[in-house]
């Protein structure tokens, strides 16, 4: 038997007993040794396994990239007008389908059609024109367009003179200065031509005394209105709105034609585009008008809904293609249109 003397905290030194060991040391303090390692051990497990835990939870799966989509516009006369007109439309379609939605100005109206593949661009506001060539070109789908407060969804083409100018009649332009848009456009190209060619104008280019393209609708009534061409033409949404809002257009301007009617700027995609996320903007876009939030966009964008649009909307426009012998795949844009 051996004795341990201990000073307690009372300050009274008492003597603990325990059983002998051959070596003489006391199995109590054996046994203290054994649970200090036992508790180490157990210590340094319970940080490794906290560690273990630690770094599992520090590298969480990592979820799908965005998806991108960029749409392509084609240039107005006021093109940040333009990019304030279109950008709240982009942010809601982001957030209503998880795509995000990019928008480009594009250069000029033939840029969008036929450096659709080089720009990299997934889709487009399209003229009705613009979208049968885009169609015709790199298979395109229409989705959707605005249908306006009045209720169209639709435009025509207006050809229009100075009422002081002494032009009333086709006969009476030969000579004189055309303004047209560019030749992406229905109303700006394509209609003018038509009814020119009905007229018997086999080649306006002779004539006239000079054929220009303006780049913008809005550009076409400017010319006209200031005299720097005889003859202008635009779509007649953009013609009525610079008329309420400029009353000189009213006094010194008049309409002596208009085309049928084509439906308005549309969102087309490629056709590589999956079909699901085709669809997801789709109802998107024709959903908006019974969303709060859709609705103070499509205010800003100035329409009252979106509509579903397709192919078979774009017949006119067709028609008037074949009339004048244009080859659709095949058709080419001047640089500087």
């Amino acid at each position: 038997m051996c004795a341990i003397s201990t000073r307690f905290p009372d300050n009274i030194v008492r003597t603990v007993c325990c059983p002998p060991r051959e070596d003489g040391r006391c199995v109590s303090m054996r046994r203290e040794s054994v649970m200090k390692m036992l508790l180490l051990a157990f210590s340094l497990c319970a940080v490794l396994a906290a560690g273990c835990a630690r770094q599992e939870t520090a590298a969480p799966p990592s979820s799908p990239p965005e998806m991108t989509l960029l749409i392509g516009l084609t240039p107005e006369h006021n093109i940040f007008k333009q990019i304030r007109r279109y950008e709240p439309l982009a942010d809601y379609l982001s957030e209503k389908t998880g795509v995000r939605v990019t928008l480009k100005v594009l250069t000029y109206r033939g840029n969008v059609i036929d450096n659709f593949q080089s720009l990299k661009l997934d889709g487009a506001f399209f003229g009705s024109f613009g979208y049968v060539l885009a169609h015709a070109k790199q298979g395109v789908v229409a989705l959707a367009r605005p249908e306006y407060p009045d209720g169209s969804s639709s435009y025509h083409g207006v050809l229009f003179v100075r009422k002081d100018g002494g032009i009333r009649t086709v006969r009476q332009m030969k000579g004189k200065r055309l303004a047209l848009v560019a030749r992406a456009t229905t109303a700006g190209y394509l209609f003018p031509m038509i009814f020119l060619k009905r007229a018997g104008v086999v080649n306006p280019e002779t004539f006239f005394r000079e054929v220009y393209y303006a780049g913008a609708h809005e550009g076409t009534i400017d010319d006209v209105l200031d005299r720097k061409a005889d003859v202008g033409v635009s779509k007649n949404t953009v013609y009525d709105r610079f008329a309420a809002e400029n009353p000189r257009i009213g006094r010194e301007l008049l309409i002596l034609g208009e085309s049928d009617e084509a439906p308005e700027n549309a969102l087309a995609l490629r056709k590589e585009i999956e079909d699901s996320v085709k669809g997801k903007l789709v109802d998107a876009l024709i959903a908006m008008h019974a969303d709060p939030e859709g609705v103070k966009v499509l205010k800003a964008f100035g329409a009252r809904r979106f509509i579903a649009t397709t192919d078979t909307d774009y017949a006119p426009v067709m028609t008037y293609a074949r009339e004048l012998g244009i080859d659709l795949a095949n058709f080419r844009f001047p640089a500087e249109e």
